[in-house]
């Protein structure tokens, strides 16, 4: 089941959003890569920020299946500017990033979002699109539709 909803659109801006409810199963994970890449390719976006994206969204809905509780839902914002990009899991616990061990099987799931967003990524309450009586939490990231990352700091830098 894909939910697709407009938004008013802020200014000139026209922004569009996405949602689809995820299962908890094997599969998962590789069916929201394809709906990502799917989506995302047919915007027209460059190759690398298509594969950054969906490496990104997999890594969330990982870290939300081993960390967080059903029902998982994957969000996609897209406007003029950029896209974000979340996983919407019903645990209060916010991720945090594990102490660096390169001898780790897990634990670099947020450093890689983080790196590749240039540190535009993070987590807050949210009520899923899909079941709206329902809040959890939503871990996103967002990244520009064309072109370099810009040269901005943001507020919450990458490691």
């Amino acid at each position: 089941m894909t939910t697709t909803l407009r938004s008013a659109p802020r200014s000139r801006m026209r922004r569009q959003q996405y949602a689809w409810p995820l299962r908890k199963d094997a599969q998962t994970v590789g069916h929201a890569r394809a709906i990502l890449r799917t989506e995302l390719s047919a915007l027209d976006l460059p190759t690398d920020l298509v594969y950054d994206a969906v490496l990104m969204a997999s890594e969330l809905v990982t870290n939300a299946f081993m960390y967080g509780d059903s029902p998982y839902e994957l969000m996609l914002l897209v406007d003029a500017k950029e896209i974000v990009c979340g996983v919407v899991d019903g645990s209060p616990v916010l991720p945090a990033p594990s102490p660096l061990d390169v001898q780790a099987e897990h634990g670099r799931g947020l450093r890689i979002i983080a790196r590749l967003s240039d540190g535009f990524y993070g987590c807050h309450p949210q009520r899923y699109v899909t079941e709206p009586d329902l809040v959890g939490k939503a871990t996103w990231f967002a990244l520009p539709r064309q072109g370099a990352r810009c040269n901005v700091v943001p507020i919450r830098a990458g490691t």
